[in-house]
């Protein structure tokens, strides 16, 4: 009997496959690292086709790389895109993304549940850039929808608000953004294509930092811009994309590149200026991390739903953040959005407030201290005092944090010796400043 195929490959299948073809002249199976800084050009008409965009090619790495190109097309291809751009860091795909859309007078509306160097790039640093961000509670639909005036260029959201897990309504927030005209721009990090693909339902543009569950293994970093090659860039509100350019032989960028237009832009034009270029060392390491990405976010889900209910019982635990836990306020919306579960990272409070966290997190043994997620390592942070420092006091409770709060990205260790640190940990937090 033979099983009969469409020809469309499945996620696993395209995870161990997906945007690669055999080297022409070795036939390597495995991808190589193609570290290069430049490319021959076959004639002087081939060399300017190639800056004229009008012809397929590498021209410097800067730009493109055929390493990191199996890289953008694999993402591509499980996240359900036309195209991607794969640059330096996920804070400089955030960037590059929202420049590309918006310039000097433009305003973004982003949902405020943010990790906290996203929301200071916001706050802070696009004012030097003369782009407006305005910060709307993400779960207030009328607030967002009065938020976005003439001027707006997107709407921005995390698929899991970082640290305090709010989970996007993004078939919502891409109903309003449609109205409008406007792009959704959504960073889906936490939840991987694996647990999640936003374009599905109906983000326009995927964010990811590869840095973290892609590349898994925190030796790497890097990030990637994923365009669904859905939105009307044609509406009228976005002229850069339709006005001819001389660089581009007179073309726009819809003429030149119809579907993909956003990434084109985005590579040869902020890519390209500023010149974030992702090492092709790095795109090879998240191609490996790619292939292994579906077994690995299995394990990840598994031992955090353990760890977060054992946390939900604990005596020393005022309260547990983690949506697929049943009774959850956001358990349903999770069920909606993360079938597979709501990814690897969960927070608690602690009984003791700020002294007990700080002790807790000194304390810990097996959990390494470190700002970061998505290792195959579990890692714990008191994010008050690290990566929301920078915030106020009002800012940081907007964007869901408080004293108390511990953020816990779960490994792949063994469940049950997690479990063993965290209580040993806790115990220990109990003689400096709780009272029973």
């Amino acid at each position: 009997m033979t099983n009969e195929h469409d020809g469309i490959l499945n996620f696993n299948t395209i995870a161990q496959h997906g945007g690669q073809e055999l080297d022409a002249v070795t036939h390597s199976r495995a991808v190589p690292i193609y570290q290069t800084t430049s490319y021959g050009f076959e004639s002087t008409d081939h060399a300017a086709s190639l800056f004229q965009m009008q012809g397929e090619g590498y021209i410097y790495s800067r730009n493109a790389n055929p390493t990191n190109r199996v890289l953008e097309k694999r993402l591509a291809g499980l996240e359900g895109g036309v195209d991607a751009f794969a640059v330096s860091s996920g804070q400089s795909a955030i960037t590059i993304a929202l420049l590309t859309l918006a310039k000097v007078g433009d305003e973004i509306v982003t949902t405020n549940a943010l990790y906290g160097g996203t929301y200071n790039l916001f706050s802070e640093t696009f004012k030097r850039f003369g782009v407006t961000v305005r910060f709307v509670d993400g779960t207030n639909f009328s607030e967002i929808t009065n938020a976005i005036n003439a001027n707006t260029k997107a709407i921005f959201t995390e698929t899991i608000g970082n640290p305090g897990l709010q989970i996007a309504d993004i078939e919502k927030l891409s109903q309003i953004a449609d109205e409008h005209g406007i792009p959704l721009v959504v960073d889906s990090t936490f939840t991987t294509p694996y647990l999640q693909c936003p374009i599905a339902f109906g983000a326009d543009i995927v964010i990811h930092s590869t840095t973290k569950f892609i590349g898994g293994h925190g030796t790497s970093i890097g990030g990637i811009i994923i365009d669904a090659g859905k939105f009307n860039w044609a509406n009228g509100n976005f002229p850069e994309f339709t006005t001819p350019k001389g660089s581009l032989n007179n073309q726009s960028y819809v003429e030149l590149t119809s579907e993909s237009a956003f990434i084109s832009k985005a590579r040869f034009e902020l890519g390209h200026d500023l010149g974030t270029a992702l090492s092709p060392f790095n795109g090879w390491l998240f191609i490996q991390g790619l292939q292994s990405l579906p077994l690995r976010m299995k394990q990840h889900v598994e031992n955090t739903k353990q760890i977060a209910a054992y946390l939900n019982e604990h005596e020393l635990v005022t309260w547990v953040n983690y949506p697929s836990l049943k009774g959850d306020g956001q358990f349903e919306l999770a069920e909606t959005y993360l079938p597979h579960g709501a990814g690897a990272i969960f927070t608690f409070g602690i009984k003791g407030g700020l002294e007990a966290a700080k002790t807790f997190i000194q304390s810990v043994k097996l959990l390494s201290h470190v700002a970061n997620v998505g290792d195959s390592k579990t890692l714990v942070i008191h994010p008050a005092s690290t990566t929301h420092s920078r915030l106020s006091p009002e800012e940081q409770r907007i964007t869901g944090v408080t004293p108390e709060l511990i953020r816990i990205s779960v490994g792949l260790e063994d469940a049950e010796d997690i479990k063993a640190d965290i209580n040993s940990a806790l115990r220990k937090s109990l003689g400096a400043s709780f009272v029973e």
